[in-house]
């Protein structure tokens, strides 16, 4: 198992010296990658409903560092440790530049790059962003997935879909890694699913969608053996997909939690340890812990606890 955390985009925590901090403490813990999220522009009036609280309502900060640039500046400070945009919403950026960026991260890095990918669901910045057609979403995040690929593995890149058409271009240098960064497509849908299954290495869900619950170890296998199911369909073999479950940190509880639904990830350190090897058993290879706290120290503080009291244990 893999342990992931979060570099904040935005706020107080997202200034160049505590970036810096933050993510070379997290390397020298042991965590194998790091995520930063995405938005670009946000309206000062949000009427989207936010699919990953039961309110609908977004919450968060206008304040965004771009996730690339934040990324290739986080790749320059760090030597191993993995980098995740979580997740970069597709149709945001044309897709022959947004490949030609995630080449070079991937090159300058040395082949530390993960392409953690999405749909996006905020419609209001689709628009500020001149972003093809919120309702098409779908289909131009499958078509650019598959730009990417051409982009990253042909000699001779031809495309010629319905959003992007090119030929004789020279798409150099490739990334470091072959045939091309692994790609995690988020998403819990079964449209997401589909995605996945078609075109993606490895599943990047949030276990907080109340559409599509996958907050306990139920919810999490029956979605699994749906996408299992679709990766057969697709003639690809389920092994070869790889799980990375986005996951809440709030700090193990010394009395646990007695509910009979109980979270995973919430109760005391045996709880926790018994939820991740639960997981690893059920596929999962990589967790991406949100250690969401107001200031820096705590968050250190609470990523040295789970490094220094669960990590060795779940080897």
């Amino acid at each position: 198992m893999e342990f992931g955390f979060t570099v904040p985009s935005g706020g107080p925590i997202a200034s160049p010296g505590k970036i810096i901090t933050l993510a070379r403490r997290g390397e020298a813990l042991g965590f194998g990658f790091l995520g930063v999220s995405d938005h670009v522009v946000l309206p000062n009036d949000i009427q989207s409903k936010y699919p990953y609280n039961p309110h609908g309502r977004y919450l968060g900060s206008s304040e965004y560092l771009e996730p690339l640039t934040l990324l290739s500046f986080v790749a320059a400070q760090t030597s191993k440790v993995r980098l995740v945009p979580s997740v970069l919403v597709l149709p945001y950026r044309g897709p022959v530049l947004t490949a030609k960026i995630l080449a070079s991260i991937d090159v300058l890095s040395q082949g530390r790059l993960i392409l953690g990918c999405g749909t996006g669901w905020m419609r209001e910045e689709f628009k500020l962003l001149d972003s093809p057609s919120f309702e098409e979403r779908g289909k131009v995040t499958d078509e650019y997935l598959m730009v990417f690929k051409e982009l990253w593995t042909s000699d001779n890149p031809t495309f010629n879909g319905e959003y992007v058409s090119f030929s004789d271009l020279g798409f150099v240098p490739k990334p470091v890694q072959k045939p091309h960064p692994p790609i995690w497509v988020g998403g819990e849908s079964p449209r997401a699913l589909r995605r996945v299954a078609r075109f993606a290495d490895g599943w990047f869900p949030i276990g907080t969608n109340p559409s599509y619950p996958m907050g306990t170890e139920t919810q999490l296998a029956d979605a699994i053996s749906r996408l299992h199911r679709y990766v057969e369909e697709e003639g690809r073999d389920p092994s070869d997909i790889s799980i990375a479950y986005n996951a809440s940190w709030s700090g193990t509880l010394p009395d646990g939690d007695k509910g009979s639904k109980r979270s995973l990830f919430i109760g005391t350190d045996e709880e926790i340890l018994e939820d991740i090897h639960t997981l690893g058993e059920m596929g999962v290879s990589h967790i991406r812990f949100g250690f969401d706290k107001p200031t820096l120290s705590e968050i250190i503080e609470d990523m040295e606890c789970f490094a220094e009291n669960l990590m060795p244990l779940t080897y």
